[in-house]
């Protein structure tokens, strides 16, 4: 693969500095696989879990630890998504390799954990430096995008080890109560149409489906691509969210970060990626697509695509409180109360028209 296109790490944003001496330290005190003084830069996206570079030599590592200021433990909670890796990876491969997890808060501050680095293309809001995208690439990558999240939901996860992650049973309410209680505890401003969505949720749950493992923020920047030509996936990140559940809310969540070419101007601006171009498979297209790879029947998807957007309006509002409450000052949050109203005006159009396409 050519190198412009491998995902890049930057300088590691102010206020998200790790002491590198105190690291250093503590990974020689373990293991004869530090010898050399780390070098370390940041990766530039995401808003949750902050995710850093680590050279040792000629090795690379990928560290991550909780977002700063976040009080919301049970969010982001390392040890959980360790054992997920390390749980999953001997029977679903394309996840990073866990290394080793502390929760020794005396080195970092809080807990971390330390996985290996897969290199390979991620399609974030930006393009890759000199990425040709055109709309066979393009359809390629998210045929391939689908068919890889029906595969995580075919994964036997009582094998694998992770049937205790998660309660099935009851899961579709649990999850609207529970988004919808996170909102109201971060809630800064009066935004009227993500209340009526929720009491619309409450009103209209359906039964659900039979579980499986959901990894519950998947879209294109947590997936890493072998090459743009013959696209395939190398690794699926951000396991923090991953439970067993329904499948079908796991569909709605990345049918929610899809933005489809036709869709208002206002959400198309604050769009989450490259879902727009020429070539990518449309949110009909994808919904046809996963129910005849995973045969599973596919009803009521205007409300798991409509809790798929609360979820990013809470996701969204809980950072937003963070920043208004001067726990972070990230310039990158400044806005994003902009974000949580259109990802309430988006849900209130499909419930309206009672559809997830022809939104605008």
């Amino acid at each position: 693969m050519e190198e412009p296109l491998i995902d890049r790490a930057h300088k590691v944003r102010t206020g998200e500095e790790i002491d590198l001496s105190r690291l250093s330290a503590y990974l020689r005190s373990i293991s004869k696989e530090f010898p050399n003084e780390l070098r370390i830069e940041q990766f530039p996206s995401g808003f949750s879990n902050l995710t850093y570079l680590l050279r040792n030599g000629d090795k690379e590592f990928v560290l991550r630890r909780p977002p700063i200021g976040s009080t919301v433990k049970t969010a982001h909670d390392m040890r959980r998504e360790f054992e997920i890796l390390t749980h999953l990876h001997p029977f679903y491969s394309k996840v990073p390799k866990p290394i080793l997890l502390c929760e020794d808060e005396s080195v970092l501050g809080t807990p971390f954990y330390m996985m290996e680095r897969v290199k390979g293309v991620i399609l974030r809001a930006t393009p890759p430096r000199g990425a040709v995208l055109t709309s066979e690439v393009m359809h390629s990558l998210s045929r391939v995008f689908i068919e890889n999240l029906v595969e995580i939901h075919a994964v036997d996860y009582t094998k694998a080890g992770l049937a205790d992650i998660g309660k099935p049973a009851g899961y579709v309410s649990r999850q609207v109560d529970g988004w919808t209680k996170r909102y109201y505890a971060a809630q800064t401003d009066d935004v009227p149409v993500i209340e009526n969505v929720a009491s619309w949720l409450i009103d209209n749950m359906p039964a659900g489906s039979n579980a499986s493992l959901i990894h519950n923020d998947y879209k294109y920047d947590n997936v890493v691509f072998k090459t743009l030509d013959a696209p395939a996936v190398a690794a699926v990140l951000d396991w923090e969210m991953a439970t067993i559940g329904d499948p079908l809310m796991d569909l709605g969540t990345t049918l929610a970060y899809w933005i489809d070419i036709d869709d208002p101007e206002d959400w198309k601006r604050l769009g989450f990626g490259l879902t727009a171009l020429p070539g990518n498979l449309r949110r009909q297209e994808i919904l046809d697509l996963y129910t005849l790879r995973s045969q599973r029947p596919v009803s009521d998807i205007v409300f798991y695509y409509t809790f798929g957007l609360l979820k990013i309006a809470v996701i969204v509002q809980q950072i937003f409180y963070r920043f208004r409450t001067g726990k972070t000052s990230d310039p990158r949050f400044s806005n994003l109360g902009i974000l949580v109203e259109a990802a309430g005006n988006m849900a209130r159009r499909a419930i309206e028209k009672n559809r997830i396409v022809g939104l605008g």
